[in-house]
């Protein structure tokens, strides 16, 4: 997809999905044999439940489908989160993952997996786990040490209000 086709959806659907309560988070057009899918992947502080999506969906679809931003043919519109894995790349996004466990590739080299206590303008305040029964220690990240950072999905996490009680 050219440059310009995807900055003119961008521009065409962002203050459709602004409208809705949600941050348009990403963009793609694939060809799938002879067919094409437009996947929009939107998000929001609160996150983005199946009624937000379909209400999105619905909306996104009756733009597009009186304007000319496909071009001919068709084409399949595919409306979803970013889901639990997702990659942190905005400073929205960390923000989102407040108390969250993460998997960072630092610029340095290296990995290091930690949950995200604060998030501020210049990096985030990290809690690294213990090893072998070791306390839990603090570490500041700034932005420019992370490469990558992507949520990690944890099974038997407990819930805050579980551990409150």
């Amino acid at each position: 997809m050219s440059t310009t086709q995807s900055e003119r959806l961008r521009e065409l659907l962002e203050p459709l999905v602004s409208s809705q309560g949600l941050d348009l988070e990403e963009i793609a057009v694939d060809s799938v044999g002879r067919k094409r899918v437009l996947r929009v992947v939107v998000d929001s502080d609160t996150g983005a439940d199946l009624d937000k999506v379909a209400d999105v969906s619905r909306v996104l679809s009756a733009k597009l489908d009186e304007t000319d931003a496909m071009g001919e043919g068709e084409y399949t519109l595919e409306v979803g989160t970013p889901g639990a894995e997702r990659l942190l790349k905005e400073h929205r996004h960390y923000v989102r993952a407040v108390d969250r466990l993460v998997k960072f590739q630092l610029a340095e080299g290296g990995e290091l997996v930690a949950r995200i206590m604060k998030v501020d303008d210049e990096g985030l305040d990290l809690e690294v786990p213990g090893v072998k029964g070791r306390k839990a220690t603090s570490r500041r990240l700034g932005f420019p040490e992370i490469d990558k950072a992507r949520v990690q999905v944890e099974f038997s996490r407990k819930d805050k209000k579980e551990e409150e009680a």
